[in-house]
């Protein structure tokens, strides 16, 4: 079987989207290294990046369409794919290209979440609008739908109207560095490195809205607990406000670190007394996996697909309430057994999501769609 991925986010994204990606990717190939391997990217800017399977074809475009590798995904993938004889095709990103129902190739897509229809006033109009025309395209055209969680399959069908049939729950899983000890050598390394507190709470994720920084930020100076924050996480407009609010309270144990890179997040992770995030809303929620893999306790939100990321590993808070957030982080710190226990059942849940498992049931619906 020929098999193609968009590849853009593999090679140009390094967190979300471009993990998935790069998961996918690499495990498919090296269960299933029977199949051909195409690569459709735009451009590498990092070659660090995505170490890609070393059998796989990398396509990129060439002549006039060198000079925008956006509308050449968009509008020319679908040609090439002809062109190259591609099976499959798989759209890790929310989207397919453009005229992909008119080819002879079977396609499947990964909606990893609708946020942009849930809560539109994060984004802006045109973006939003973009966002949805990809998506609308792609679930109506592609051969079947992966849905991210359960939450997304319910947001799909809700927001889309797409006959449940033909949508298909595909965990991911994280990168498999999160499943072994680091030495006491790497975790004084990076403590160094980062000047990192002895103990502290940790958040990983975008700094943005809806993920709630500036909840846990108030939580720990309202609650008065004085134990440190470390922050791993790209920074957004929203990070003015956090940093407005830290200043404003005279809060000094809060440490935001840069450049980090993703071999570094192992020893951050194992470092810490326990990891908070308390988004309002994701597709699936990585960190929470990675924390889980560490032998973390994990404080995330109830309802929606966090709880189905955290399992009993997690203990469940409404982000809103910031009593209920204090109450936790308390816990947390204070409560050994409940440490212990969140860490015992965290790490039998995380099993659910290592790639023997996932790999082989999304490979399934690759055969389903070639024989739809």
């Amino acid at each position: 079987m020929r098999i193609g991925f968009d590849a853009k986010r593999a090679y140009n994204n390094y967190s979300g989207l471009g993990n998935y990606s790069r998961y996918i990717i690499s495990n498919i190939c090296r269960f299933f290294p029977e199949n051909e391997y195409f690569l459709y990217t735009p451009g590498i800017p990092d070659v660090d990046l995505f170490n890609e399977p070393d059998r796989a074809i990398i396509r990129q475009p060439g002549g006039p369409w060198r000079r925008s590798g956006s509308l050449w995904r968009n509008f020319r993938v679908s040609h090439l794919l002809n062109k190259d004889a591609i099976d499959l095709f798989h759209g890790l990103s929310n989207e397919l290209p453009q005229g992909i129902h008119k080819s002879r190739v079977r396609s499947l897509i990964t909606v990893h979440d609708l946020i942009f229809m849930e809560r539109p006033e994060l984004y802006k109009t045109i973006d939003r609008k973009i966002y949805e025309k990809k998506v609308l395209y792609g679930t109506r055209v592609a051969s079947r739908i992966i849905a991210a969680s359960a939450q997304t399959k319910q947001d799909i069908i809700r927001f889309l109207n797409v006959d449940e049939s033909r949508i298909t729950v595909g965990y991911q899983g994280c990168h498999r560095q999160f499943y072994h000890r680091v030495s006491s050598e790497s975790m004084h390394l990076i403590r160094q490195q980062f000047a990192l507190p002895t103990q502290y709470l940790l958040y990983v994720g975008t700094i943005e809205e809806r993920k709630n920084l500036l909840k846990i930020a108030q939580a720990l100076h309202l609650g008065k607990i004085d134990f440190p924050l470390v922050v791993v996480g790209k920074k957004t407009a929203y990070f003015k406000q956090v940093k407005q609010y830290i200043d404003s309270k005279g809060i000094s144990n809060v440490y935001f670190l840069d450049q980090v890179q993703a071999s570094d997040l192992p020893a951050i992770y194992q470092s810490s007394s326990g990891f908070i995030y308390p988004s309002a809303y994701e597709g699936f929620g990585i960190p929470i996996l990675e924390a889980l893999n560490s032998g973390v306790p994990v404080i995330t939100s109830r309802g929606g697909c966090l709880e189905e990321t955290a399992g009993k590993g997690g203990l469940l808070i409404d982000p809103y309430d910031q009593e209920e957030m204090i109450h936790a982080i308390r816990k947390v710190l204070e409560d050994s057994a409940l440490r212990d226990r969140l860490v015992r059942e965290g790490g039998a849940h995380a099993l659910k999501f290592r790639e023997e498992q996932t790999i082989p049931s999304l490979y399934n619906v690759y055969l389903k769609c070639l024989h739809d």
